[in-house]
């Protein structure tokens, strides 16, 4: 593409974002926006706070802070299963079905059987 051609889209893109910017400063919308930012930020200007300061304020939780029942992936934690052995006394506590000492038992006394020592689940 030529110099002249790039410079001639340049320019009709530049009309375009110009009829654009000239659209949006007569919507109403935007004046009601800028005039609600002029006047906090005068606010602030007045009780010296920051934008930080008014967040907090109005969001006391931190939104980085995520749930305790989801994983970092988002997924929902598993309920933690606490069986116990009623042959050794052995108590397990689990989050999954691939635990050793789950696994044994269930080779050795058949997984139905195992799954009737379920003591209790937790959050």
């Amino acid at each position: 593409m030529s110099i002249l051609n790039t410079y001639m889209q340049k320019e009709q893109q530049l009309k375009q974002l110009q009829e654009e910017l000239d659209r949006l400063k007569n919507d109403d919308r935007l004046k009601t926006e800028l005039d609600f930012k002029n006047h906090l930020e005068e606010l602030m200007h007045e009780y010296n706070k920051s934008a930080a300061d008014v967040i907090k304020l109005l969001d006391p939780k931190p939104a980085s802070t995520k749930a305790a029942s989801t994983t970092p992936t988002g997924r929902a934690r598993r309920k933690l299963k606490i069986y116990e052995n009623p042959h050794t006394g052995e108590v397990v506590k689990t989050r999954g079905g691939n635990q050793k000492t789950l696994k044994a038992w269930k080779d050795e006394y058949g997984a139905e059987a195992v799954e009737g020592w379920l003591v209790r689940t937790e959050d």
